[in-house]
């Protein structure tokens, strides 16, 4: 009986009227992203002409992306994830089109720029732990593994908007991107509003006050300590950020003061890693990895990318580029059966404040480790700063990973 319901499940399409929609949606939300945010860090570049406010500028996109996952996780739970979803991307048009008219008419400011930065922060934080808490809701049965291959395939592949953006930024300003981007946030809501309302959020008599907000987000804090997977899960990837954070500030200084024009050389090693995460992407899609065996590939994944990471910087180039590669293949590896994984596990009542603590701790490892790697480049050259940082990352994968296996390998080993 049980086989036959397994059968029953593995031919449920993944592609329904709404996973389509929330799908073609992303894609034009992503496509926008991708233009503009390169082109908006250019055009703040030119506009302030100084380092000093870029990093103030990448500062406050940051800072909201610490406090308002958490804070939106309990809020998640309780109210419609579908409408919190067009909404914020209605107030995304919105702003885009406002910046883009102020900017035409000559009424822009610094001042109007680090406001309008906090608030698309602010946005976009509470917007993915909408979209990953609603996401599981419109997939079907055993087509976790594909739908997320779907999602992070679609997300690297935007990337080759990047360089059209700064060819568009070069030729023709920053206002038309903006406009453009107003418009894709636009299109996006409008396919979202189509979505079904799987939800069925019935109307609530009590009020929700403070008070039980406080009382949701305890609860959330003691589901995550009481699931021991869980929280293994989510300690590794604060430490994984951490060594993500190290990589930000290492990498690039490290190619430009090693190479003749080496910000391009830079673009040419990592842009293996997104081709990598694309046809990983699309293997993840056409074959599913066998369940009982997920935990055991996923902690391999996990130390061979901080190992990877850790040495590349010493090999030649064209080693450095397979490296990229495989951890491009490795890393969608990775996403996906965390993901889909923890996604499929948590109860959708508590998906929200799982989603907002976790986005917090991720957030806050690439702070921790920004920093961290800023104030050691004071005493280490770069090369071993990161293969500290990565060490340091591999022992975390040993410590919560393979040390919480007895826990976290039902969580891992589904069908999902």
């Amino acid at each position: 009986m049980d086989e036959n319901k397994e059968l029953t499940t593995e031919k449920k399409p993944l592609w329904t009227r709404d996973f389509t929609t929330i799908t073609l949606g992303s894609i034009v939300s992503m496509l926008g992203g991708s233009m503009a945010g390169f082109a908006v860090s250019l055009f703040v570049l030119d506009y302030t002409g100084s380092p000093i406010y870029y990093a103030l500028y990448i500062f406050l996109h940051t800072l909201p992306q610490i406090a308002a996952p958490l804070l939106a996780g309990p809020l998640m739970d309780k109210f419609s994830r579908r409408r919190t979803i067009y909404m914020l991307d209605f107030c995304s048009s919105a702003i885009y089109l406002i910046v883009a008219l102020l900017v035409l008419t000559g009424h822009f400011s610094f001042v109007i720029l680090a406001a309008m930065t906090l608030l698309v922060g602010t946005i976009d934080s509470v917007y993915r732990v909408a979209f990953e808490s609603f996401f599981p809701m419109l997939i079907s049965e055993g087509n976790y593994s594909k739908a997320y291959s779907v999602s992070s395939t679609l997300s690297e592949l935007t990337l080759v908007m990047i360089p059209i953006s700064t060819f568009l930024y070069k030729a023709f300003g920053i206002t038309p991107l903006l406009f453009a981007n107003s418009a894709c946030f636009l299109v996006a809501a409008l396919f979202e509003i189509r979505i079904s309302d799987v939800e069925k959020i019935a109307p609530s008599a009590e009020k929700y006050d403070g008070k039980k907000y406080l009382r949701d987000t305890k609860e959330g804090f003691r589901y995550l300590f009481a699931e021991k997977g869980l929280l293994c899960v989510a300690s590794y990837f604060f430490f994984s950020s951490f060594g993500g954070g190290a990589g930000s500030v290492v990498t690039l200084p490290w190619f430009r003061d090693n190479f003749e024009n080496g910000e391009y050389v830079y673009m040419s090693v990592w842009g293996f890693t997104v081709l990598g995460r694309a046809i990983g992407g699309m293997l993840h899609y056409k074959f599913k990895l066998p369940a009982e065996k997920k935990f055991a590939i996923a902690l391999t994944v996990y130390i061979t990318i901080d190992v990877l990471e850790g040495a590349y910087l010493y090999t030649p180039l064209n080693v450095m580029r397979l490296a990229c590669f495989l951890i491009g293949i490795l890393g969608v590896t990775s996403y996906t059966i965390r993901i889909s994984a923890t996604q499929a596990y948590v109860p959708n009542h508590m998906r929200g404040r799982f989603n907002g603590a976790f986005a917090m701790l991720d957030t806050s490892g690439a702070l921790i480790g920004e920093a961290a790697a800023g104030a050691a480049l004071n005493y280490l050259p770069m090369r071993p700063t990161f293969s500290v940082f990565m060490a340091i990352c591999a022992l975390a994968a040993v410590v919560f990973i393979y040390g919480g296996r007895k826990h976290i390998r039902p969580i891992y080993n589904t069908h999902a």
